[in-house]
């Protein structure tokens, strides 16, 4: 599932690519995609509308509309938008679509069917409403604290998780604390600050929170610079990201640690397949032992284009077009 890094460069490629567009009428290809309203109801009341702006919230994006409108949407595990030519050719993946008066069309498209796509008001505080009624609840009153805001310090990071005995990585996972943070970047930032998945957040040290905090902070960052981390489905309007080059632990089992060069374990964390050093990152005492697994690296979806994806930029098809040759070279 695409991250904070991924979701924001999804919104900074939107505001470059389509900030001043407007919407001259919407399809519905899949209605169950739509959180709310009705397909019927979301296309009248787009129609027409100018994009003002995008933001981010969690790992929400969040379209600005004229009338005081917000278009979000949530990618999920598949989810992808694609700025193209209206004349492109329209794959079966496109759940939603939203056509633009310069000719051009923004594209759901979402293979899995998880995203979630919501119109609902702004609220008079500026967050989003839970319906097309201003006055409605916020959408997002449950989501924490943003990790790359200003309000996280160290001190409020501490705060945070001061009595929190759940162990530290599900804590990192859960949205109702810090939002925007995965697998992918969960254990990165683990690894970072050299601290056991499986520690309870109630037992680190301050040392340890301030270097947990630091490293949150950092590969988050790192990672919105990089466009995020193109690991099996995600790409961005504007192309690929480039922080799967630079991950240290996650999706490389049995491969050594760059930093004290011991074999990266697999290890399961509330569900969740976890890597970890266990040399740098010492398991808390009386953790359970769990058995590690190998695991492989999903492919890049660029690797998986074809001259004919839709979707796919410029470089991408080109390639797509030396893969075709080297493999009809070998054949």
């Amino acid at each position: 599932m695409p991250e904070l890094p991924e979701v924001e460069t999804v919104v900074r490629d939107l505001a470059r690519l389509v900030r001043g567009a407007t919407i001259t009428s919407a399809q519905v290809f899949r209605e169950r995609n739509l959180a709310t309203p009705d397909a019927t109801t979301f296309a009248d009341a787009v129609r027409d509308r100018r994009i003002l702006g995008t933001r981010r919230r969690a790992k929400w994006i969040i379209v600005e509309l004229a009338g005081g409108l917000l278009l979000l949407v949530h990618l999920r595990m598949t989810g992808q938008l694609l700025i193209l030519p209206a004349s492109a050719e329209r794959d079966p993946y496109v759940r939603l679509s939203l056509a633009l008066a310069d000719g051009r069309e923004i594209r759901f498209r979402d293979v899995r069917a998880f995203g979630r796509v919501a119109l609902v008001a702004e609220r008079t505080d500026g967050e989003a409403a839970s319906n097309l009624d201003p006055k409605s609840p916020p959408l997002l009153a449950d989501h924490g604290v943003e990790p790359l805001a200003e309000a996280f310090t160290v001190e409020s990071f501490h705060a945070l998780i001061a009595s929190r005995g759940t162990r530290i990585k599900s804590l990192l996972l859960d949205q109702r604390w810090i939002v925007g943070i995965g697998n992918i970047y969960a254990d990165e930032a683990l690894w970072r600050a050299k601290i056991h998945p499986l520690t309870p957040a109630s037992s680190l040290r301050p040392a340890q929170v301030s270097a947990l905090h630091q490293a949150i902070v950092g590969v988050l960052s790192e990672a919105v610079a990089a466009r995020g981390s193109s690991i099996n489905d995600y790409t961005a309007p504007d192309g690929d990201g480039a922080m799967q080059e630079r991950l240290d632990v996650y999706q490389r089992t049995g491969e050594p640690c760059r930093r004290c060069g011991a074999a990266i374990n697999r290890l399961v964390v509330g569900g969740r397949g976890t890597h970890v050093c266990r040399t740098c990152q010492r398991p808390p005492r009386g953790s359970a032992r769990t058995a590690t697994s190998r695991s492989v690296r999903g492919p890049r979806w660029s690797e998986r284009v074809t001259p004919e994806t839709v979707g796919a930029t410029r470089s991408e098809r080109a390639a797509a077009r030396r893969r075709s040759a080297r493999r009809g070279e070998a054949a």
